[in-house]
């Protein structure tokens, strides 16, 4: 039984990002052959796989990716929506709208406010619902997201959130609520760069928010999603350590499912620019070797992507799909004009958005459990 005090920290502070990354681009041909011939893969293989030396074998991957979600997955594509409660953040970042320092209107959705936005999602036929707020502890702490899913309970099977890092007892109040999973990027795994773009607030802490699925862990939580924003650092070392907390946290809390999603750094007001960036066909390569590397993973392609490279993706590797997403609070029916967090590309409403899936044979599910209160 692992103790309270042990967290990923431990494992990541054995690793340095200049080390990863070296390692990862020394990685030849023959260590990508020997990856891809294995049935199951480790850590080392997934570095192969995402490294410069795997770029002509992406044909080969993809279609091993496709292959190997069919097995697991079958046809089906999950849909979800994402509704932002508020955009009101107590920190500073350099990637996003709602930065402290970024003079916007600040607006916090009310009860008749979220029961409007949720009244047009389920005209949409969405059952899995995302609450998103910027990271405010007194505005939206626990108590507005515990009230919020009370509110969007009986219309939803699937109810998730993506807010502000939360105490273990805090994420257990919500999951006795009903809360079923939690997003939670670390953005980058990269300590110093971190600092750099998160220079003030709460989630400056890089350590209090790298624990964050731990103690998602010990209080039980159904699923928990991980990832990375691609632009800040670079994503190759980024996605190992990615996938090192995601085998780190399948060890400790194997009751407990994952996600993987993959947000590229989009424009938004203040605009930073990508330090480095991620092409579609690194994208593909990524979502192929996370297939690879664990044929159970959901993983999870969102509106920030193009309609052309949504159209594919399915047919590869992507198990679940937000579609007509709007990144602002109210942003379906109660203010369709506030700021967004960031832009996104794919603007195809849902019902596009699931024949696209449904026309290459897919078998479109709105949610992937059924509730039992």
């Amino acid at each position: 039984m692992m103790s309270k005090e042990q967290s990923f920290r431990e494992v990541f502070d054995r690793y340095r990002w200049d080390e990863v990354l070296e390692s990862i681009f020394s990685k030849t041909k023959e260590d990508v052959e020997l990856a891809l011939s294995k049935e199951k893969r480790d850590l080392e293989d997934f570095k192969a796989l995402i490294s410069p030396s795997a770029k002509p074998f992406l044909e080969t991957m993809a279609q091993m990716s496709a292959q190997l979600t069919k097995k697991r997955f079958g046809n089906i594509v999950q849909m979800y929506a994402p509704m932002y409660l508020s955009n009101e953040c107590q920190n500073i970042c350099t990637y996003c709208g709602f930065s402290m320092t970024n003079k916007i209107p600040r607006k916090t959705l009310t009860d008749k406010e979220i029961i409007k936005e949720v009244e047009f999602l389920k005209k949409k036929r969405y059952d899995h619902i995302l609450l998103v707020t910027g990271e405010a502890h007194k505005t939206v702490g626990v108590e507005y997201i515990k009230n919020a899913i009370r509110l969007v309970r009986p219309y939803f099977s699937n109810i998730s959130i993506e807010v502000q890092p939360l105490k273990q007892e805090e994420y257990e109040e919500l999951i006795a609520e009903g809360l079923y999973a939690v997003l939670v990027y670390q953005e980058t795994y990269h300590k110093e760069e971190y600092k750099k773009h998160h220079p003030k607030g709460r989630k400056s802490n890089f350590y209090y928010r790298l624990e964050t699925p731990d103690r998602l862990g010990r209080a039980k939580i159904h699923k928990i999603g991980l990832g990375a924003l691609f632009g800040l650092e670079d994503w190759r070392a980024d996605s190992f350590f990615t996938a090192l907390h995601l085998k780190y946290l399948q060890k400790h809390y194997w009751r407990t499912k994952y996600s993987i999603s993959f947000p590229r750094l989009r424009p938004f007001t203040g605009g930073l620019e990508p330090k480095i960036t991620m092409t579609d066909r690194d994208l593909v390569q990524l979502i192929a070797a996370y297939r690879l590397l664990d044929e159970d993973l959901e993983l999870s392609i969102s509106t920030r992507e193009s309609e052309n490279f949504r159209n594919h993706i399915a047919k590869i590797g992507a198990t679940t799909f937000s579609a007509e997403s709007k990144t602002n609070p109210g942003g379906y029916v109660v203010e369709p004009e506030t700021l967004e967090q960031f832009e996104i590309s794919d603007e195809r409403s849902t019902e596009e958005i699931a024949e696209m899936l449904r026309s290459q044979g897919f078998d479109v599910v709105w949610k992937d459990w059924e509730k039992s209160w």
